[in-house]
Order: structure tokens, then sequence, then C-alpha cells
């Protein structure tokens, strides 16, 4: 079995790591890392986190449920749920990186969340019909989204890495209208039945320990 490539994360001139790509991706999720960061691959190659984001995961990162029957796919982006505010799509606690994918007539967000002791592959279909509002807040995309019989607004906010990406898929839109000046949306939310992952996000927090505490030398030696 072929291994998961791994990348050093250069941090003011100095290598640290070697760390695989969804490592690297957590980090980018915390806020350890921004988009722009330069990694290094075993070969010596540069590339920046927003690159490796963009890349589709290895087949054997997740794998969430085809899709019944036909759909046209229009556009995928690497993702992550930052919230959820509201009820009625049920929409998981995804955690870590999401695959949105833009079909003919959905939204369709993939990915897995801690089901038990274990984790499970799930995705969900948002219709495009029902995406009343959208807007771009850097590289997140907040979506207003019609409720079941009148019921508020569900908003989600997904990070999509790039301002770029964010742009993109906003444009994939079609039934979406500017969002309202009376609707606020200020705070994060936590995800809808989400509870604290200790024991899953250990290693990820971990290293972002390091990579804080490589900063901080630095900046005292």
């Amino acid at each position: 079995m072929d291994k998961d490539p791994l990348f050093h994360v250069v941090l003011e001139g100095r290598k640290v790591g070697p760390y695989d790509r969804r490592t690297i991706v957590g980090m980018r999720i915390k806020g350890a890392l921004d988009s722009d960061h330069v990694l290094v691959d075993t070969d010596g190659n540069q590339l920046t986190v927003a690159s490796l984001i963009g890349r589709r995961p290895r087949s054997n990162d997740f794998q969430p449920n085809r899709t019944g029957g036909f759909s046209i796919v229009q556009a995928t982006f690497p993702a992550s749920l930052r919230s959820v505010s509201g009820r009625g799509h049920g929409i998981p606690a995804f955690h870590g990186e999401v695959e949105a994918r833009v079909q003919n007539d959905a939204l369709r967000i993939a990915g897995r969340f801690r089901k038990g002791l274990g984790w499970k592959d799930d995705r969900v279909k948002l219709p495009l019909k029902d995406i009343v509002h959208a807007r771009v807040r850097g590289s997140e995309v907040e979506l207003g989204l019609r409720g079941p019989d009148d019921q508020p607004l569900h908003i989600v906010r997904l990070e999509l890495f790039t301002p770029d990406a964010a742009s993109e898929l906003v444009g994939w839109l079609p039934s979406a209208t500017p969002w309202p000046a009376g609707l606020a949306s200020d705070g994060p939310v936590a995800v809808a039945g989400q509870h604290v992952l200790w024991v899953s996000v250990a290693s990820t927090s971990f290293v972002v320990f390091v990579v804080l505490a490589v900063l901080l030398a630095r900046r005292l030696y």
C-alpha cells in the first residue's frame, strides 16, 4: 500500500515536520497555518497550503456514499464546515475537511463525523432552490437557506480556504441573492450536534502546539 505523501512546513526559514495532508489541512482549519504558508515535499518541490488543499484527497482519505441516480457535477471544492444555525436540513457535525460539490440541483457536502466510538462517512444535499442568500467573507461563504414551514433562515458557514474559491462557489448558486442588510450572522455558532472530540483531535492539537512553539522560540531567540 502506498504511503501518504509527507510535507515539511516552512516557518520563518525553518522546516517543521513532516506532516501528511490531513494534518496540514487540520492545521489550516484551526488557523495554525494560512493558505499562503509554504510546504516542501519529499522531492524538494515547494507549494503552498492552498495548492495542497486544492488537490483531490487520496482515495483512502474518506469515501462518502455515492450519489444515487445521475447528477451533473458542475464544480467541486475542498472545504470545512464552520458552523450551522437553524434546523431543517439534517447537516451532520462534519469534522475536518469536507467536499462541497455543486450538482445540477443541489449543493452536496460530504465528509466524516463522529458516531459512537468511531467515524462515519456521509453526505447531505442542500437543494439549490433553497439557498436564497449567499455572501463571501474572505475565504468563507455564508449561505442562507429557506427553512421548512416558515422557520427562521438556516445559516451555513463554509471555509473554502481561499477568497477565489469562495467567490467561485457563490457564482454557482443561481437562486442566491445578496445578503439582506438586516440579517445578522456574526459570531461563530457551534455545528448542530457537535461534541468535544478530544480523542480524535489530540494529535492535530499537538502539532498546532509545536508549530506555535517554534514561532515563539524564533521570536525570543
